[in-house]
C-alpha cells in the first residue's frame, strides 16, 4: 500500500504481521532452549550437592571414628605411649622445607616465562608445568628414590624435595595467573618513567602479586601435606622419637606415612589412632585453607584496585 505525503514523494507502508504492544510468546525454538538450560542447570546443582555431600560423608566418617582418639598425649607423646607428636613435627619441618624449596623456584619460573620468555618458550614452560601438575605422585617418589635415597638412606630432605617437586607447578602456574592480572599500565607507566626491568619486577609486580603468591604456597603446601605415596618410597621407616634434622641418616617421622602404619599394625588399637591421626592431618589442611581463602580475597582486592 503507497501513500502520498503531498510532496510528490511516495512511502511504502508495510502492515505489520503482529501488534508490537502485544506480549511475547514462546516460540518452539524458545521453549527448547529454556527446557535445556533448565536440565544443564539442574544437573549442575545436583553434581555440586553430590561434591559437598561427599565431602560431608567423609568429614563425618573421620570425625566420628577419630575423635575418640584425640587428647594430649595423643597429640604431644611418642608412640610408645601412644602418640603421634614426633609425626606432627616432622610433617610440619618437612612441608617448611618443601615450601622453601619449591616457592623461590615456582616464582622465577613464572617471572621468566610471563616477563622475559617469548611466545614458543613461555607455551614450552607452561606445558612442561601443566604436564608436571598431572604427574603421578608416585612417579615423583620414585624419581627422587632413585636420585638420592637408593645406595644412601631415607631422610626428611628426600621426602621435602619429593614434596617441592609436586609444590613447584602449582606455585608458577597460579603465580602466572595473577601476574596476567595485574594491569598493563603499571609496567607501562614505570618503564616510561626509565625505571629498568628487574626494579619494575621488585617493586611493582612482586608487591601486587604478593597475596596471591602468598595464597598459592599456602594451597600448595596444604596439598602435599597428606602426599603419601612418595614418602612411603623415600621416608618410610620412621624411628619412634622426636627427629628435628631433616638431614639425619634415617626418616623423618610424619603423619601420611603413621596413618598407613597404624592401619596395617596388629593393635587393635592401630586404626582408632589412624582416624585420630587422620582427624589431625584433616585439621592442619583446614586450616591452612582457610587461611589461602583469606589471603587470596585481599589479594584480588588488591589488584582490581590498581
Amino acid at each position: 500500500m503507497n501513500a502520498d505525503d503531498g510532496l510528490g514523494v511516495v512511502d511504502d507502508v508495510h502492515e505489520f504481521p503482529f501488534d508490537p504492544a502485544s506480549p511475547l510468546v514462546a516460540s518452539g525454538n524458545l521453549r527448547r532452549r529454556m527446557i535445556i538450560s533448565a536440565i544443564a542447570r539442574g544437573v549442575a546443582t545436583f553434581g555440586a550437592f553430590l561434591a559437598v555431600a561427599t565431602l560431608g560423608v567423609v568429614l563425618f566418617a573421620v570425625i566420628s571414628r577419630g575423635i575418640g582418639a584425640i587428647d594430649w598425649n595423643f597429640i604431644t607423646g611418642t608412640p610408645q605411649t601412644g602418640g603421634i607428636g614426633p609425626s606432627l613435627v616432622g610433617t610440619l619441618i618437612i612441608v617448611m622445607m618443601a615450601t622453601a624449596i619449591a616457592a623461590p623456584l615456582g616464582v622465577l619460573t613464572a617471572l621468566y616465562t610471563t616477563e622475559f620468555a617469548g611466545d614458543r618458550i613461555g607455551a614450552a614452560v607452561r606445558l612442561t608445568l601443566d604436564m608436571m601438575n598431572g604427574l603421578p605422585t608416585i612417579i615423583v617418589g620414585i624419581f627422587i628414590y632413585g636420585l638420592i635415597v637408593a645406595g644412601n638412606h631415607q631422610s626428611g630432605f628426600a621426602a621435602a624435595l619429593a614434596l617441592a617437586v609436586i609444590m613447584l607447578p602449582m606455585i608458577a602456574r597460579t603465580t602466572q595467573e595473577a601476574l596476567a592480572l595485574v594491569p598493563g599500565t603499571l609496567r607501562e607507566g614505570a618503564e616510561a618513567l626509565g625505571v629498568g626491568r628487574w626494579r619494575v619486577i621488585l617493586g611493582v609486580l612482586l608487591p601486587t602479586v604478593g597475596g596471591a603468591i602468598l595464597t598459592a604456597t599456602v594451597l600448595a603446601a596444604a596439598r602435599v601435606a597428606g602426599e603419601t605415596a612418595p614418602q612411603i618410597l623415600v621416608n618410610l621407616v620412621s624411628p619412634n622419637t622426636y627427629v628435628l634434622n631433616p638431614f639425619a641418616d634415617n626418616a623423618m617421622p610424619n603423619v601420611p606415612v603413621t596413618i598407613y602404619q597404624l592401619s596395617e599394625a596388629a593393635d587393635p588399637t592401630g586404626f582408632q589412632r589412624a582416624w585420630g591421626a587422620a582427624l589431625c592431618l584433616l585439621t592442619m589442611i583446614l586450616i591452612a585453607n582457610i587461611v589461602a581463602r583469606t589471603l587470596h580475597g585481599r589479594s584480588m582486592k588488591k589488584i582490581e584496585s590498581k
